[in-house]
C-alpha cells in the first residue's frame, strides 16, 4: 500500500520510527516533511498529507503534530479525507472498518513510539467492512462534506 506521511517539528522524530516502521511492514512511503527538529507550522504538512491521499497519490496518511488536534483539523479540511485522532489501538482499526478513515492522526507528545508504532500496524491492517450501515453512514458523512464544501 503507498502511504504518505508528514510532520511539524514535534512530530519529526516519532515520524522517522513510523516511516521506518511502515516501510518494514512492506509499505511505500512517500515523506513530505518537515525534515528537521527546527519549528515549522504543521498546516503545511497535514495538507500535504490530505491533499497526496485525496489526489490519489497515496492510499492512506498519516500525520503527526504535538497533541494531534491541529494536525486533525487541517486534514479534515481536505475534501475526501476523513482523518482521526488515535492514541490506541481500537480507534486505529475501528475508525477503518466503520468509517473508511484515511488519514491516521497522532500527537507525538501524547503517546510514546511502541504505542504510536501498534497504533500504525493496526491503522494500516484495517480494512473498510463494506457493510450496509457503514456504507449509509458513510454516505450520510459525505453528504454533509458535499454540502459544506467550498
Amino acid at each position: 500500500m503507498k502511504i504518505v506521511i508528514g510532520s511539524d517539528h514535534a512530530g519529526f522524530e516519532l515520524k522517522e520510527e513510523l516511516k521506518k516502521q511502515v516501510e518494514a511492514l512492506g509499505h511505500e512511503v512517500t515523506d513530505v516533511g518537515t525534515h528537521s527538529t527546527a519549528s515549522c507550522d504543521y498546516p503545511d504538512f497535514a495538507a500535504a498529507v490530505g491533499e497526496a491521499v485525496a489526489a490519489g497519490q497515496a492510499e492512506r496518511g498519516i500525520v503527526l503534530c504535538g497533541s494531534g488536534v491541529g494536525a486533525g483539523i487541517v486534514a479534515n479540511k481536505v475534501r475526501g479525507i476523513r482523518a482521526g485522532i488515535c492514541h490506541d489501538t481500537y480507534s486505529a482499526h475501528q475508525g477503518v472498518e466503520h468509517d473508511d478513515m484515511n488519514v491516521l492522526v497522532v500527537g507525538a507528545r501524547i503517546i510514546g513510539s511502541e504505542v504510536a508504532k501498534e497504533i500504525v500496524r493496526s491503522f494500516l491492517g484495517a480494512r473498510f467492512t463494506d457493510e450496509e450501515r457503514h456504507r449509509r453512514r458513510l454516505g450520510k458523512l459525505l453528504a454533509v462534506e458535499s454540502r459544506y464544501s467550498r
